[in-house]
């Protein structure tokens, strides 16, 4: 702490000078009440140690929901060249594409809050969840390469949602570049019984209303009309086939780093040169677990929109069940970007951070071109989340990046140490917040008390310019795994 240096409000550096072999400063974005909670682990540490990796340009960055993560520091962000930079899976996580998904609808807060109950249970029911889940979807087994391949699309060409969903999802629900055969057969055993499901920990299904809108002209573009409007957010990612993938490619790393000579000061760095067999064929499995998230998120969708209509009557059409955007924020990609002047080919790494690229960007949909990439950013299940739009100081300063959520301030282990599961659903009854889970004891790990305030974060990304707030929605029922 008493190295980093105070560039403004909403940003602290890391010197190089910090550690011997940091090859760029540390970049930490975040007001100074939050540092105190920073400090608690080592994610600061983490940031530094980032910055020894080969090829990095600009800065190791962190988000204002940092918090201790294998490797990265989940709220990490680094860029290396594709020339000479190495690729690290520690830089994307064991859950490869989670990501959250917004959908809107032509329902408002007084509409759905006295079917709640039935609302929930309902989607309870069509999307399961939860430790060691299995999905509703049996592929056969001469598809899952094109599924791995398709991501989202294959959802599509199957009957699950509509050509607009792809047009409202980041690289339209699938990433060039992958390869099945990069996939081990025990990441597919563990995968593919789950594709479906919201699996556990910190993924969720929640039904909520707009709180507050910003950015009026920018809402409407999303199809947010007006506070009391509800929407749905899910948050999930590629389940056991995604952790797999993970560890089985750090196991490939370590024996990489060995190979390359490759000097890193902490074993959980583990990584291996871009170009190198290694290094490409992890981002060829990675892709693959990228788009068997957005797959998975695709057929989430198609079941909240079955779950409203048999509720609330109908068609999808006449609740407005449309979808507002899909973000990835879990996943390592190939994107140009300006480095000291130059148009630089980087791999860009994004733990636990959103992509924000601003207006007029050739790689947002078109959409979304006018306004900027949308960034879905959840809270906690007892406050809010945010919509926000990418800017141009994103792309300038942070690779056209932004934090992804709230931000842990206590361990999972923590959490349950101090708070009882059953203690927080009540919490949570007295705000009207009516919960689903499966596992009752969880629920202390997700409490709010264990987040960062998300406003806080919001105010720092913000205020940093790295991204708009374009409005703000507030829980009303929530399904945990």
């Amino acid at each position: 702490m008493n190295q980093l240096h105070k560039i403004d409000e909403f940003r602290w550096e890391i010197p190089v000078s910090y550690k011997a072999g940091m090859k760029v400063p540390g970049l930490v974005y975040a007001s100074e009440s939050m540092l105190e909670s920073i400090e608690q682990d080592q994610a600061l540490e983490q940031v530094a140690n980032v910055a020894f990796l080969p090829g990095i340009v600009g800065r190791s960055l962190a988000m204002p929901d940092i918090h201790w993560g294998y490797g990265f520091p989940i709220g990490g962000v680094a860029a290396t060249r594709t020339t000479d930079g190495v690729v690290s899976p520690g830089g994307v996580g064991y859950d490869i594409n989670c990501g959250v998904r917004l959908l809107r609808t032509n329902l408002m807060k007084s509409d759905v809050v006295p079917h709640l109950p039935s609302l929930i249970e309902r989607l309870f029911r069509n999307v399961p969840s939860g430790v060691g889940s299995r999905g509703r979807l049996r592929p056969p087994k001469q598809q899952i390469p094109r599924l791995l391949v398709e991501g989202a699309r294959w959802a599509v060409k199957n009957g699950y949602g509509v050509e607009d969903d792809l047009e409202a999802t980041e690289d339209g629900g699938r990433i060039d570049g992958a390869d099945p055969s990069a996939v081990s057969e025990r990441a597919l055993a563990r995968g593919l019984p789950q594709a479906g499901s919201l699996g556990s920990g910190n993924h969720f299904l929640e039904i909520q209303a707009v709180q507050e809108v910003y950015e009026e002209s920018i809402a409407s573009v999303m199809g947010i009309e007006c506070p009391g409007q509800v929407v749905v957010l899910i948050h999930t990612g590629s389940r056991g086939l995604g952790h797999q993938v993970c560890t089985d490619y750090l196991k490939v790393m370590e024996r990489a780093v060995k190979r390359y000579d490759i000097s890193l000061p902490d074993r959980q760095l583990a990584c291996a040169p871009i170009d190198s067999p290694e290094g490409q064929q992890y981002l060829a499995a990675m892709r693959c677990a990228a788009n068997y998230a957005w797959c998975n998120r695709q057929h989430i969708a198609h079941w909240v929109r079955e779950a409203f209509v048999e509720v609330f009557g109908g068609n999808q059409d006449r609740l407005g069940l449309h979808q507002v955007y899909d973000v990835a924020h879990n996943i390592a990609k190939i994107e140009t970007h300006t480095v000291d002047g130059k148009q630089v080919q980087l791999c860009v790494h994004r733990k636990g951070a959103t992509r924000a690229f601003p207006p007029g960007h050739k790689d947002v949909s078109a959409v979304y071109r006018s306004v900027g990439q949308p960034a879905l950013i959840p809270g906690d299940m007892g406050r809010y989340s945010y919509i926000a739009v990418g800017t141009t100081r994103a792309m300038q300063e942070t690779f056209g990046s932004t934090c992804h959520g709230a931000g842990r301030v206590l361990s999972r282990g923590a959490a349950r140490k101090s708070m009882r599961g059953y203690d927080v659903a009540t919490a949570l009854e007295a705000k009207s917040i009516f919960v689903r889970t499966g596992d009752i004891a969880a629920l202390a790990e997700e409490a709010s008390d264990a987040y960062k305030d998300v406003a806080d974060v919001m105010n720092v990304v913000q205020g940093a310019g790295i991204c708009r707030k374009v409005a703000r929605t507030e829980p009303l029922g929530v399904i945990k795994g």
